[in-house]
């Protein structure tokens, strides 16, 4: 309620317009009622005509109109957002949104549910189950997104002490464990160790986000990777901001291969990867350096310097509080689809603004020359300052009632395909292919098979069974990219 209240009260730039005009606009019309005294009397008027023309002029042209146009739409633009679950903390954020021509998205948690799962464990130097329980080790005093997703995928008791724990900045974590130095984190900090890891590019391919492990001899120890789905409205808000004209970037840390897969999942063509929290600003700030208007939509701590260097910056409410404080504007219900409604409802207020300015001073440029009495020597008409104050007031009710059309402002209802994309998730789930295998001796080579199989596109999940030599593959995978990833792995296909 106190956002809303100060947003109302504050004064948007485009109030320095109204201000400028009126600066001059007020001596110009006291000079206009002093000559039409002077005119009328030099041209045998009495005194009393005279008198009524020129207090007529003031009366008429009293900017109330002029100097309600502004403030008003903003108060009646800012309860709409707020009405709708968009707040803006002052109207110069609600002014600014219009002009922006550049939305810069953040991964997760905004474009992406927030909430990754685990789909693939890839053994290394340890057996799945081993990796597993030292991964949720390592990653349980952690508050990324994806060591949440490990330690309810290894679903046990974490019995293993964690002896020394820290976070690093964009690689994620170094733990020590029962003396022993272990390390969880993406490509560039295993590069940075020296650490040898295999080709996970076909998981990056389907935005899948490896985490390697390594110890500290420098020994792979396995790949635990995960993914974010988006959101069920992502995918429509992104087409609903490209058909407004706007250019659409998705900012991420993560790489480049993991960044395009989602981004193409979500319509977007422009990626920002592999950027350190600390230098989300610095990309905001290039951006904008280049000649945008940048709006910067996110929801994590790592995310507060860029809202706060962009030239809007828009918080989810389900984000960080440092998050919601750095922006200028909060969507409440945590849906991209408001980021559209907000931009339109900007846009629908600078438009009544600008529309209330032109009627307070096209009805003074018509009023002050009737007024003065230009129409006397034809028609023998004369306003009297009564009629005036009544024009004068008249304007002032046409500008407030146009402002108040906002209250009925509709956004365009942007429709998700949840229910769709359900269903045909629904039939891949549904979908299997069972596969004879022959080779397969022990666990390794079940860990192995299963792990091939579900990095093949369309593969939503793999089980085998040693005694029958088969493996179960959940999806729409390729029959032929499945024999080939089998055979590729050491084994032999029989049917």
């Amino acid at each position: 309620i106190r956002m809303v209240e100060d947003a109302g009260g504050s004064k948007a730039p485009i109030a320095r317009l109204a201000d400028k005009i009126a600066g001059v606009f007020v001596p110009v019309v006291m000079l206009i009622s002093a000559a039409t005294f002077i005119v009328w009397l030099l041209v045998g008027q009495t005194l009393e005509f005279s008198l009524t023309s020129a207090i007529t002029v003031l009366v008429i042209s009293c900017p109330c109109a002029l100097g309600l146009a502004t403030p008003v739409a903003i108060m009646v633009g800012t309860g709409r957002g707020a009405s709708m679950g968009i707040l803006f903390k002052n109207a110069e954020s609600l002014e600014n949104l219009h002009r922006v021509n550049t939305v810069v998205l953040d991964k997760t948690g905004t474009l992406t549910q927030g909430k990754p799962s685990v789909t693939d464990v890839l053994p290394g130097c340890m057996d799945a189950d081993e990796l597993l329980s030292l991964a949720a080790a390592i990653e349980e005093k952690s508050e990324h997104p994806f060591a949440k997703a490990i330690i309810e995928k290894y679903g046990k008791d974490i019995n293993l002490q964690v002896d020394f724990f820290e976070t690093l900045p964009g690689q994620v974590v170094s733990a020590s464990v029962a003396g022993v130095q272990y390390y969880g984190g993406n490509l560039r900090l295993m590069h940075e160790l020296g650490v040898k890891i295999p080709d996970c590019k076909e998981l990056e391919l389907q935005g899948k986000t490896p985490l390697h492990f390594a110890d500290g001899d420098k020994r792979y120890l396995g790949t635990i990777a995960a993914a974010d789905i988006l959101k069920p409205d992502s995918v429509e808000a992104v087409a609903a901001l490209r058909n407004m004209g706007l250019r659409v970037i998705m900012l991420t840390g993560d790489n480049g291969i993991t960044a395009g897969a989602v981004a193409a999942n979500a319509g977007i063509d422009e990626v920002i990867s592999d950027v350190l929290p600390g230098d989300k600003a610095a990309a905001i700030l290039k951006i904008r350096e280049n000649g945008q208007n940048v709006l910067m939509v996110g929801d994590g701590i790592n995310d507060a310097p860029a809202l706060a260097t962009a030239d809007v910056g828009m918080a989810l409410g389900a984000g960080t509080d440092i998050a919601m404080e750095s922006a200028d504007v909060v969507l409440m219900n945590s849906s991209l689809a408001d980021v559209c409604h907000a931009i339109a409802l900007s846009k629908a207020t600078i438009r009544n603004i600008r529309q209330n300015l032109f009627w307070a001073f096209f009805y003074n440029c018509l009023g002050i020359p009737v007024a003065a009495g230009v129409l006397y020597p034809l028609y023998q008409l004369q306003l009297s300052p009564m009629i005036g104050a009544a024009a004068m007031s008249l304007s002032s009710v046409f500008v407030v009632t146009n402002a108040l059309r906002l209250r009925t402002f509709r956004a365009k209802k942007i429709t998700s395909n949840k229910s769709k994309q359900e269903t045909t998730t629904q039939e891949v789930q549904n979908m299997e292919t069972i596969i004879k295998v022959e080779g397969m001796m022990c666990t390794h080579c079940k860990a192995r098979v299963e792990s091939v199989c579900k990095a093949v596109p369309g593969s939503l999940d793999a089980i085998v069974d040693l005694q029958k030599k088969q493996v179960t593959v959940m999806g729409n995978a390729s029959e032929d990219a499945l024999k080939k990833a089998i055979i590729d792995a050491g084994y032999e296909v029989i049917e």
